[in-house]
């Protein structure tokens, strides 16, 4: 069985050479316009919201991140809590979502958020493997993924980011999903980078990853800066939409900056827009926050959905605009209800039978019409004489 999960990027991919001249905010200032950003920033930048990154350790030294990071324990092995040392994926994909700005450096999607960072041993190449029917039948056995989910939901984590992911589901974490999702946590997670393997080129559609596989949670594949699906960007079903995933600039593990590649990338830019909408409507259900994703997106396919970038590129101002508007429908529709138990009374039902009142002008105008009737039938026997 599978027991190890694998980054959903192949690596965090430092373009070699000279070091780009210009600063950091400028290199990634194409992102936050591809995913407009800044625009949301006027109504919110996820105060109050905690998203917990599952990946490896992050670092909390580095300066974009310093102050804000909350460490879990080991989630590999869930026995002790043991000192973990950061890993550089980990720490790029929080920075991603919520990194500062400080001292001129990257600011996340959602810099006033927090981190929580639930560290487990990440695979680069797992064994592939499916799940036999015993396995699945059988007594559950938990996961280094469903014990971060689980512990993420109990911790106060309103969204999880999981740029993660393995070629098999298993029982432990469906129920965990479940679990998160039935508590408001919002998943999200890379959909993969298989687009260019083998299997890919020959079905047409590449395998799919999990947990993006898991009903509820939000597969978000990649693409680059004209808007297009990356080439490695794993296409199947588990896509819902898609967000920059091409030379995405990421903190180093430490200090400094790197440009990334992958559909990790692409996940965290996401998990840091559904800390926005958390942020601003904080009672919003996983599912309305995926509506507002869905219903606002920018490059939207031609038939509306394919399963290359899902129903197109996050915009992060107008998923902001959606949910208002969602909110604003389950206000009218909570009032009406409302309604139906106050205001007047409503009139005491009729008797049955006819309406005395009419029984008399009934019985008056038939007399009156005999009476009628009468006098001229007199009338014209006397004419007759």
């Amino acid at each position: 069985m599978l027991t190890a999960l694998r980054l959903a990027t192949a690596a965090i991919v430092a373009f070699t050479g000279a070091a780009p001249a210009d600063p950091v905010r400028e290199q990634q200032q194409w992102v936050l316009d591809a995913l407009n950003v800044e625009r949301a920033w006027t109504v919110t930048k996820g105060r109050g919201v905690t998203v917990a990154v599952v990946d490896s350790a992050v670092d909390a030294t580095v300066k974009e991140l310093r102050g804000r990071v909350s460490a879990g324990p080991d989630m590999t092995t869930g026995a002790v809590r043991r000192e973990v040392r950061p890993g550089a994926h980990g720490t790029a994909m929080a920075a991603l979502i919520a990194g500062s700005g400080a001292d001129d450096g990257l600011v996340g999607v959602a810099p006033d958020a927090r981190i929580l960072s639930l560290p487990m041993a990440i695979a680069e190449e797992p064994v592939f493997s499916v799940p036999s029917e015993e396995q699945e039948d059988g007594p559950v056995t938990e996961s280094p993924l469903a014990r971060a989910l689980r512990y993420a939901t109990d911790h106060g984590a309103q969204v999880v980011s999981m740029s993660i992911g393995s070629y098999g589901p298993l029982r432990a974490e469906r129920e965990a999903v479940s679990y998160a999702l039935s508590k408001g946590v919002v998943l999200v997670a890379a959909a993969g980078n298989d687009g260019q393997t083998t299997y890919a080129k020959e079905k047409g559609t590449s395998y799919w990853s999990f947990p993006a596989g898991y009903p509820g949670v939000i597969g978000v594949a990649a693409t680059d800066r004209q808007g297009r699906r990356a080439p490695f960007s794993s296409d199947n079903l588990s896509v819902l939409v898609s967000a920059p995933g091409v030379r995405v600039p990421v903190v180093k593990r430490g200090s400094g900056h790197e440009l990334s590649e992958g559909t990790s990338s692409a996940a965290a830019l996401v998990a840091g827009v559904a800390a926005l909408v958390k942020s601003r409507y904080p009672g919003m259900a996983p599912e309305q926050v995926a509506r507002a994703l869905v219903a606002s997106t920018r490059g939207r396919p031609a038939s509306g959905y394919d399963d290359r970038i899902g129903f197109g590129v996050v915009d992060a101002a107008a998923a902001l605009d959606a949910a208002g508007r969602f909110t604003g429908i389950k206000r009218s529709v909570e009032s009406s209800i409302d309604h139906f138990g106050q205001g007047k009374n409503s009139p005491l039902p009729t008797r049955p039978g006819s309406d005395p009142l009419r029984l008399v002008l009934y019985g008056g105008g038939v007399l009156v019409a005999l009476v009628t009737f009468c006098g001229a039938i007199i009338v014209l026997n006397q004419r007759k004489e």
